[in-house]
């Protein structure tokens, strides 16, 4: 959900303030494209601009065409990155403009001429599509207050948007003038699964054409994508779709709040994540130090329930530059390692082994620490190079984004195992360790 933050935002003011505003949103893609289904972006009429479909080379004329697109409604346009684009007499380039084959239709009759819906080829060299459906603010809206609940229960919500009807002529012998198929008209199919109900648009009754296509939507199991394009056959009618399972933002818990967490912070909010910021020390822990951070809290070292519920389902820095903090919160998180997605503890390797020594001396069963271990990366972040908290932050959002999203290191795994733990002197006294700062 890149971005989406400022979609909101400026959703908000342009509402306030009485503007109109425009919602593109790539449905569908076809061989090689800059942004997946589901990027946004928003255009206010007052020429305020928000997100990106592409690398940048659509949004200037998106931005110009946005309005004259939607003045009958909600529309999907193709655009092409191939190379066959032609040239004018004066060597300038120009978009190759074609009508496309596919039969585009927003549920009325809007007057619309077949010239209005061309597919544009940009000329890039990509030999990529992209489907973008643009809506008004007043449209878009509900899907925008959607994702707002998702981000505020952080609660994933699977919603299935209409992007395009076939046969569309026939709809008038099956389905009444008040329930035609309209473009970008959305179901929620959460709701569909746990109540039986079906509610798009603010109408909740249907004929059994979309009955029967929200059944099989609602059946649809997605990849490890979160959006993806389905088609539907329903007799005469076939429709096509995005499915998407629109997620709660990445959440980043970060242990530790010295000078050097602040660039940290700093590149995981340009991602759009959900982070928060811990220190037993009050003085460290507060906002004026982490203005960008969504939690900023002083908690206290024993005080593991709060831990545990601030690390569910989240990436966890371990950097307070603390060998008591540290100790005391690897402690504890090493024991549950399935609550957590990534586990980092900053420091040379030698100073992790030597905690997690001192904490396996006090334990019974050693041996439950071992999920913990091997999930534990350490030193944590990636090396890079460059010197600093800024190469450091750098570092370590690109370990952190590899195994959120399961991708291959692109160096040696940084991970370590119980095997690969040099036992110290089971003498030591854990309790003897000074902290440091």
């Amino acid at each position: 959900m890149n971005q989406v933050a400022d979609i909101l935002k400026l959703a908000i003011k342009a509402k306030q303030q009485g503007i109109d505003a425009v919602l593109a949103t790539v449905v569908r893609t076809e061989g090689s494209a800059y942004r997946r289904a589901g990027a946004m972006m928003l255009i206010c009429e007052d020429g305020r601009s928000v997100g990106m479909i592409s690398g940048g080379c659509l949004e200037p004329h998106i931005i110009k065409r946005a309005f004259w697109l939607t003045r009958n409604g909600a529309n999907v346009q193709v655009y092409q990155t191939g190379d066959d684009i032609h040239y004018a007499d004066d060597g300038q380039a120009q978009a190759d403009v074609k009508r496309t084959n596919s039969n585009i239709y927003d549920g009325s009759d809007n007057g619309l001429d077949e010239a209005d819906f061309d597919e544009l080829n940009f000329g890039l060299g990509c030999n990529g599509r992209v489907h973008v459906l643009f809506e008004r603010l007043t449209t878009a809206t509900p899907l925008l207050e959607t994702i707002r609940d998702v981000r505020r229960a952080q609660q994933p919500i699977s919603v299935a948007t209409l992007i395009r009807v076939n046969d569309y002529q026939h709809q008038d012998s099956i389905t009444q003038n008040s329930d035609k198929l309209q473009i970008g008209m959305r179901i929620n199919l959460d709701e569909h699964r746990n109540l039986g109900s079906i509610s798009a648009q603010g109408k909740t009754t249907f004929s059994s054409i979309l009955a029967n296509t929200v059944e099989e939507l609602a059946e649809y199991k997605l990849s490890d994508k979160n959006a993806e394009y389905v088609t539907v056959e329903n007799g005469k009618v076939t429709t096509e779709w995005l499915v998407q399972r629109l997620q709660p933002q990445l959440r980043l818990l970060i242990c530790g709040a010295g000078n050097d967490v602040m660039p940290l912070v700093t590149m995981a909010k340009l991602q759009d994540w959900y982070v928060t910021v811990i220190d037993s020390r009050a003085q460290y822990a507060t906002r004026m130090r982490f203005p960008q951070a969504d939690v900023v809290m002083s908690l206290s070292l024993g005080d593991s329930e709060t831990l545990l519920e601030l690390s569910n389902n989240a990436a966890v820095a371990l950097m307070s530059h603390s060998l008591s903090q540290d100790r005391a919160r690897l402690a504890i998180l090493l024991k549950h390692s399935d609550n957590y997605k990534y586990l980092g503890q900053l420091g040379p390797r030698y100073r992790t082994e030597r905690l997690i020594n001192e904490i396996s001396i006090n334990l019974s069963n050693p041996t439950m620490l071992e999920a913990g271990i091997h999930k534990l990366h350490y030193p944590i972040g990636y090396k890079l190079g460059g010197d600093g908290p800024e190469a450091l932050a750098l570092g370590i959002m690109a370990e952190i984004n590899a195994v959120m999203y399961n991708q291959d290191a692109p160096v040696n795994g940084s991970h370590s195992n119980l095997s690969n733990i040099t036992a110290m002197s089971s003498d030591m006294d854990a309790n003897t360790v000074q902290s440091g700062v």
